[in-house]
């Protein structure tokens, strides 16, 4: 499932001069309200085309704006598809150059601002990861801290009381390998708990 947050990105094509919004929403009831957001306060733009997915594709819209039917709101729709994003909107605001694109240059023009504002966006994959609780004495703390990384443990929070007591995110299901390690290299002595799963993101762009 992917996850995002707010990009903005623009270029320009034959003087016609295009940006692409992509905000993250809960319903479609939020959509709609950036995109009256972006008609009122580009309400000077020669269109402001637009797209969203709701509910991992249960619930799509787009429109044209009164660009040629098929060459706006479709593509930018398609670029969410194919990116297999779910609960955003995508906006992309074109002020018209005095050249015309032809429907296959606004297709590709479209398709473009949509890219452009996922990519400035970032996309991040969320997955089920385990967090985990260490309480590691302080003689063996850097060698733990050390082996962390090689299993794809991330320490979150450290408390230093009697012991160190590291909070960490590992891919759920890797607990098992790391607790081999640590038992190897502790003798014993440090042991991760798991005390939760959950999903988390990460940045793929």
């Amino acid at each position: 499932m992917p996850y995002l947050d707010y990009g903005e990105d623009k270029f320009e094509e034959k003087h016609s001069k295009f940006t692409g919004r992509l905000w993250r929403v809960e319903t479609a009831d939020e959509a709609v309200a950036r995109v009256k957001q972006m008609r009122e306060t580009y309400w000077d733009a020669t269109h402001n085309c637009w797209a969203y997915l709701i509910r991992d594709g249960s619930l799509m819209r787009y429109s044209d704006d009164g660009e040629p039917q098929g060459t706006a709101g479709m593509p930018i729709l398609d670029v969410l598809r194919h990116e297999g994003m779910t609960n955003c909107v995508c906006v992309v605001t074109r002020y018209f150059g005095g050249i015309l694109l032809g429907t296959g240059g606004l297709v590709r023009a479209y398709t473009k601002g949509a890219q452009l504002a996922v990519a400035a966006a970032g996309v991040q994959r969320m997955s089920l990861y385990s967090v985990l609780l260490l309480a590691c004495p302080y003689h063996l703390y850097e060698i733990v801290a050390r082996l962390l990384p090689a299993y794809d443990c991330a320490v979150k929070q450290t408390d230093y009381g009697a012991d160190v007591t590291l909070t960490c995110t590992i891919p759920a299901g890797g607990e098992t390998a790391l607790n081999t390690a640590l038992a190897e290299a502790t003798a014993g002595t440090v042991y991760a708990e798991v005390i939760e799963t959950k999903f988390m993101g990460r940045r793929t762009k």
